[in-house]
């Protein structure tokens, strides 16, 4: 029966190396499920696969989007639930790789028909966040849509905005556009999740902060600040980068910055994904075990 495995895990648990040897043994290509990776010009900053890694392994949704390019979820599960039958002809294994949770929870359980927001909305919406502030847009949220607004991370800029986005255009609460069913496919899908001690954890993360800095991070970063308005930048990194290239924090800071808001996203992955049963748990230095796992697996 075809397959589709989908490893996963918190950002730095060293998801790579291993899908690439998961992927060479299935004779696969990656799928990649990390929304950030999708974007050219920012490879540093997102830990995007190298050039040498993508000629050992063909990816798929890497480096794909331009930075000003708008995308979503939605698209994401259309576009690689209409590219699986042509990999599945290939392969009857085929591995999806990556941290985003909405991205994977959208090809592993489809994601609601939310209707797609025009430019002019999206424009109006942007231009309002940027003159009246998230909290003006989060209590406009609660008037328009309160079941929403309890559950809502009113901090996340990007998922408050969309929310606006839809209420205005549709004349309806985004809430009532999420049914939350989960969607038949016409493939098994495998979990495979990579799950270390947080300390361990922490501590990679710390350590890949500082080799992204070694890489050239500042410079890509400063590549890109005209164009830190833009929603795929809105990211941890940039984020913090801009604020030190604007003058406002030190180096020093602005790395601190970024590792313990690297930490905080990875705890915020763990919890995600902690709450779904069916994930197969594995420590990232299980390699022969996982690999055993998938080949039983695809035997079945």
């Amino acid at each position: 029966m075809n397959t589709l495995f989908v490893l996963l895990g918190p950002t730095a648990v060293g998801k790579t190396e291993l899908s690439l040897k998961i992927a060479e043994m299935l004779g696969s290509p990656i799928i990649n499920a990390d929304s950030r990776q999708l974007y050219r010009d920012i490879p540093i900053g997102t830990a995007a696969p190298t050039a040498e890694q993508m000629q050992r392994v063909r990816h798929y949704f890497v480096g794909s989007l331009g930075l000003e390019e708008y995308y979503s979820a939605a698209v994401y599960e259309q576009q690689v639930i209409e590219l699986l039958p042509a990999l599945f002809s290939e392969t009857p294994g085929v591995l999806l790789s990556g941290g985003s949770m909405l991205y994977i929870d959208a090809v592993c359980r489809g994601i609601d028909d939310i209707p797609t927001v025009n430019e002019e909305t999206r424009t109006l919406m942007h231009q309002r966040l940027a003159d009246e502030g998230l909290e003006r847009l989060c209590n406009e949220l609660r008037l328009l849509d309160p079941e929403y607004y309890r559950k809502a991370d009113l901090r996340n800029t990007q998922r408050i905005v969309h929310a606006l986005e839809i209420c205005y255009q549709t004349g309806r609460p985004y809430s009532s556009f999420l049914s939350q069913q989960t969607k038949q496919r016409p493939f098994r899908i495998v979990k495979i999740g990579l799950l270390q001690p947080r300390e361990e954890l922490f501590s990679r993360i710390n350590r890949r902060t500082l080799q992204m800095m070694d890489l050239g991070f500042e410079q890509e970063a400063r590549r890109v600040y005209p164009l830190r308005h833009l929603n795929s930048l809105n990211t941890v990194g940039y984020k913090e980068m801009f604020r030190y290239i604007s003058g406002e924090w030190s180096l020093p800071q602005t790395i601190e910055k970024i590792q313990r808001n690297t930490r905080v996203y990875a705890k915020k992955q763990m919890t995600w994904f902690q709450r779904d049963p069916d994930i197969n748990w594995f420590r990232p230095d299980e390699e022969e075990k996982i690999l055993d796992f998938v080949e039983r697996n695809s035997a079945d």
